[in-house]
């Protein structure tokens, strides 16, 4: 029955194949129960407050679980899904300052839905054929840049130069210009490994790195005297297996966001959180469903409007229990490498995600130079896709590089995003070749000419 159900004679494969590749894509991929908490974990919002790592790691591994066996029963691919790298640090880092944290999630959950509403339409392709490949690649580096940044401050390896120091120069290596301490040898060590191990091409790299640098970070912790690891401290905890904490479910409002910022403020988030779940789940889809062989000989994938139905799904499902954004998992080509062309692997994945919702306490003593490692590692493969962007081009490298610099630079991915387009079609115009750009373009570079000019608008028009 499970045979004819996901068709995996019929494609090629075999149940022991699925298995391995579940197994594969689970072990390549369960970094993000680290990294998400400690991603959303590290923010505070406009009030103050943190979201609890205990409670982050359960919804991460929920919404994990859950949404990537949908997609094997629903979708019938290869292909996992849990919170998305990059969305949770817009989540953090750009909309929770701006509210609280049920406005944010709440953002997210409006983002899955309109996601729904234009694959729905049919919307959803037109709006990717609107924005040039090349933009969409250097969104996608620029996140890549931005979330190794994260990474090194995170560690400490990077720090901010305090206003009193009088000087020009906005950060430095280290707290003093130096790296110092066991707790940054930790995170060099985790990025020489990391790194070793993805030249090595192994299977799991990047969680294997975060495990030994634990292991590693306990017995430091354990025999040195160290002031302070930051966040989380190294310890073994008194047990392993402990009870999931389901206390973030369902902590979202809708509308909350209009009452904490300006409206125009919300929709270039909305949009923003948008745009950067399209194109991670394009290209991831048609990646993998290329990598399994199954694309059909037209080059179309099996089922797209079903799997990209569930994708906005899994988003809304992120927003709801305050996991972030969930989105398609390009790490699931580990799984299709070690034989998975089905569903059926994704149930082997997440029902490894589930049983990983009771050893939440030994998920939690990961430090940030232990994960941090992932993050610069992540931003590597993002940076990759710098070399399909044609640089001899003005029309095209200007905005791709305004959109790669100015992310990690403002510590935004909008204002790359709101930069590179603004850009395009003033160069464009420029050019006399205005005609040449999708009517949805300068409609979303109007909105971003707004965003960045609001501060004197808002003063014309006496708001402020």
């Amino acid at each position: 029955m499970l045979d004819r159900y996901f068709r995996i004679s019929e494609r090629g494969s075999t149940p022991g194949r699925e298995i391995r590749g579940g197994l594969a894509t689970f072990f390549t991929m369960a970094y993000i129960l680290v990294l998400n908490p400690i991603i959303l974990g590290s923010a505070e919002d406009k009030f103050g407050h943190r979201l609890d790592t205990v409670q982050l790691t359960t919804a991460t591994a929920l919404v994990a679980a859950v949404m990537t066996v949908v997609m094997g029963i629903g979708g019938n691919l290869p292909l996992a899904l849990a919170a998305g790298l990059g969305l949770n640090a817009v989540v953090a880092f750009q909309i929770a300052p701006l509210m609280s944290w049920d406005d944010a999630m709440g953002l997210i959950v409006v983002e899955g839905l309109l996601i729904c509403v234009l694959v729905v339409t049919g919307l959803r392709e037109a709006v990717m054929r609107a924005i040039p490949q090349p933009l969409k690649q250097a969104i996608s580096v620029g996140i890549g840049l931005f979330i190794a940044f994260i990474g090194f401050v995170d560690a400490g390896f990077v720090s901010r130069i305090p206003d009193a120091a009088n000087t020009t120069v906005p950060v430095q290596l280290g707290g003093s210009g130096t790296l110092t301490g066991w707790p940054i040898l930790v995170f060099c060590l985790g990025v020489l490994l990391t790194v070793g191990l993805l030249a090595r091409k192994v299977k799991g790299a990047i969680l294997i790195s975060i495990v030994t640098m634990t292991l590693v970070a306990i017995v430091i912790n354990s025999v040195a005297d160290i002031k302070s690891w930051g966040l989380t401290t190294p310890e073994w905890p008194d047990k392993v297996v402990g009870t999931p904490d389901f206390g973030l479910l369902g902590h979202f409002s809708l509308f909350g966001a209009f009452g904490q910022t300006s409206a125009i403020t919300v929709v270039l988030l909305v949009f923003t959180l948008i745009l950067s779940d399209f194109f991670d789940t394009m290209g991831t889809v048609v990646g993998i469903t290329a990598e399994a062989g199954l694309l059909d000989e037209e080059g179309r994938v099996p089922h797209l409007g079903r799997v990209l139905l569930i994708d906005g799904a899994a988003a809304v499902a992120g927003g709801a229990a305050s996991a972030s954004s969930a989105t398609s998992y390009i790490e699931s080509a580990a799984g299709v490498g070690e034989g998975a062309r089905t569903g059926f692997a994704n149930l082997v994945t997440g029902g490894l995600f589930g049983l990983a919702l009771f050893l939440t306490p030994l998920l939690t003593i990961v430090p940030l130079q232990a994960a941090a490692p992932a993050l610069v590692a992540v931003g590597f493969l993002m940076m990759t896709q710098v070399k399909h962007i044609d640089w001899d081009r003005y029309d095209i490298a200007v905005p791709a590089f305004l959109t790669i610099a100015v992310m990690p630079f403002t510590y935004s991915i909008t204002n790359g995003i709101g930069a590179g387009f603004l850009a395009y079609v003033v160069i464009k115009t420029v050019l006399g070749r205005a005609r040449e750009v999708h009517w949805l373009l300068w409609a979303a570079s109007a909105l971003f000419l707004v965003y960045f000019a609001i501060d004197p608008i808002e003063q014309v028009l006496g708001v402020k």
